[in-house]
């Protein structure tokens, strides 16, 4: 599964994507709208990396590692 194909999942397939192939990397605190922080978690799935907020509400992937250091 590619990243674009991931996007189009439901938000349960999503999780249940997470659940049964992602790799849990840590926790993650990733900058809202509105300039505060919400906690979450990156996993890694496949190719890319997917920010899920605590609430499971909010599923992110990204092909960047927000985790990395530059």
């Amino acid at each position: 599964m590619d990243i674009d194909q991931f996007k189009q999942l439901t938000l349960e397939q999503k999780l249940s994507e997470l659940k049964f192939n992602g790799n849990l990397l840590g926790p993650y605190e990733r900058n809202s709208e509105q300039g505060n922080k919400v906690p979450g978690d990156i996993y890694e799935l496949h190719d890319f990396w997917v920010y899920l907020s605590e609430d499971e509400k909010t599923v992110i992937p990204s092909r960047r590692n927000p985790l990395q250091v530059s």
